[in-house]
């Protein structure tokens, strides 16, 4: 019994594919009969094509395109056995894909206007579920937009849910939506109704918002409820995503604050060095990371998408050396005369510039956008989570971890707090502040590099750059509390945020000069800046 139950098995496996492909053929056969009858026939058959794009399998709908294709060109020929159609492979039947000529009395099927749309509409359905070129699914998508309405909803749907492409896939998914607000069933304009709140921005409130000069928003009770509420859900829904947007955006800036005034802070908190080159380090370490993005695209292509991952070390060694070598040639001699260090790190700052300028040109420097940047994820209204804001947020706190355990946890770290806080009873008790000076020096200018990187993929690199964050690096190092790590991220913070607030209200400009009339009014209550550090330096 067993056997014979596995043999019956077999039996049906082996038959059922025929028996689906012979049903598939005679479908298709009865389709081409349609193609060519009289016009009512035709028009049959072109809404039968279009009905293929939204439950035909991939195979069906690649046949039925080409079906419409061929007729609206005029390379299809009905004879007495069906139908030829004129294909790149020769001629083919039209039903079952065999390759055959046209028999002597064939013709041609000529559309009517009305026909003639049937068939471009559904030629594009097909090409839109069907076309592997994304150029041609997004023409026909806009093929579609004018007779959204008259179409089946579950196209649409079909066709996002396979869509591969993040762009194509919105703009589906707002055609669905202006077709389905555009119907003339009350019960599906205020399903649709629901689904657009679901998913709140400003593209579907200009859309809800139009039904409010619908004749149905005040014939239908039901439709004026479903548009009021639909209205209040996507106005909070903008609410919040405005209130998420600007925290995001104020703590990324605040992140680039910090990557660029860690360096200064670590500085001039232990020498009281004014390094007006600092904002060049910055630009000097995004100049290295193009450097290392071209190294990799010629020697190992493959590893470009990680050339930020890969720059790392690179970038911070590089830095680190240049600082360690300006250190040792020129600031060691001006320690006790402030304004000649602050001019010569002034005259280091412009032979940098110029230095990039005559290697490297003027331009802005392009770098390629790797995968883990690219993109961004829509949480609620407009705030989209992006990724490339992300690596910058995500590298700042990696490198404030990987700062305070090195300050508070290695002898190096020991040294540098205690020369901040005393240099001379630091130098009594062995500790070599001379060479404590030229690391930490390096260790400021390295972290001044990776903030070079982190900008990188967001931000205009070019000779100039380091100019621009120089002063918002300084208000965070006298804001936070000179030598203090707690104090810059808190003045990072803070100043990124407030910079946020105020820019879109009133211009970059004068948010700038708000922001710092705001800190020298509260220097003016405590000069000693957030987080002071306890003792008294010699």
């Amino acid at each position: 019994m067993r056997r014979l139950c596995v043999a019956a098995v077999y039996v049906i496996a082996a038959l059922l594919p025929t028996q689906l492909s012979a049903a598939t053929a005679e479908e298709r056969a009865d389709l081409i009969g349609k193609v060519c009858g009289d016009a009512a026939a035709m028009g049959d058959a072109g809404r039968a094509l279009a009905h293929i794009s939204t439950d035909g399998s991939l195979d069906d709908q690649a046949w039925a395109a080409s079906i419409a294709r061929a007729v609206i060109d005029r390379k299809l020929s009905c004879d007495a056995s069906g139908a030829v159609v004129v294909a790149a492979e020769g001629s083919l039947d039209a039903a079952t894909r065999v390759q055959r000529n046209a028999g002597e009395a064939s013709r041609s099927p000529l559309l009517s206007l009305k026909n003639r749309a049937v068939f471009e509409m559904a030629e594009a359905a097909l090409t839109l579920r069907s076309a592997p070129d994304i150029a041609r699914r997004s023409a026909a998508l806009h093929t579609l937009e004018r007779q959204a309405s008259s179409l089946p909803e579950q196209l649409f749907d079909a066709a996002a849910r396979d869509e591969t492409d993040p762009g194509l896939k919105t703009q589906i998914s707002a055609v669905a939506q202006a077709a389905a607000l555009n119907s003339p069933d009350p019960a599906k304009r205020i399903a649709a109704l629901g689904r657009i709140a679901a998913t709140p921005d400003r593209r579907a409130l200009t859309l809800v918002r139009a039904l409010m000069n619908d004749p149905a928003y005040v014939a239908n009770p039901a439709f004026k409820r479903a548009v009021d509420a639909a209205t209040a859900t996507i106005d909070r829904g903008i609410a919040i995503g405005d209130v998420l947007a600007t925290l995001y955006n104020g703590l990324s800036f605040a992140s680039i604050l910090f990557m660029a005034a860690i360096g200064l802070a670590v500085i001039f908190g232990l020498m009281g060095v004014i390094n007006l080159a600092q904002g060049e380090l910055i630009m000097l370490g995004a100049y290295v990371t193009w450097l290392v993005q071209e190294s990799l695209r010629h020697l190992a292509p493959g590893l470009l998408d990680w050339y930020l991952i890969i720059a790392i070390p690179i970038v911070f060694l590089a830095t680190a050396a240049i600082g360690i070598g300006l250190e040792a040639v020129l600031l060691r001699h001006l320690y006790r005369r402030p304004l000649m260090s602050l001019l010569a790190t002034w005259a280091v700052s412009l032979f940098l510039i110029n230095l990039v300028r005559v290697t490297f040109g003027t331009q802005n420097l392009q770098f390629v956008t790797p995968f883990y940047v690219t993109g961004g994820v829509p949480v609620i209204g407009d705030f989209i989570f992006t990724w490339n804001r992300m690596f910058a947020i995500a590298f700042a706190i990696v490198t404030l971890a990987l700062t305070w355990a090195l300050m508070r946890m290695t002898p190096l770290g020991l040294n540098i707090r205690a020369v901040t806080q005393n240099r001379t009873m630091a130098g009594c008790i062995g500790i070599p502040v001379r060479r404590v000076d030229r690391l930490a020096f390096g260790l400021g200018s390295g972290l001044a590099g990776l903030a070079g990187l982190a900008l990188a993929p967001i931000y205009s690199v070019n000779p100039q750059m380091g100019q621009n964050f120089i002063i918002d690096s300084f208000m965070v190092v006298v804001l936070g509390g000179v030598g203090t790590i707690v104090g810059t991220v808190v003045a990072a913070l803070g100043i990124g945020q407030v910079n946020v607030l105020i820019e879109p209200l009133w211009g970059a400009v004068a948010a700038k000069v708000i922001v710092l009339l705001m800190i020298i009014g509260f220097l003016q209550w405590r000069p000693e800046g957030l987080f002071a550090i306890k003792g008294r330096r010699k």
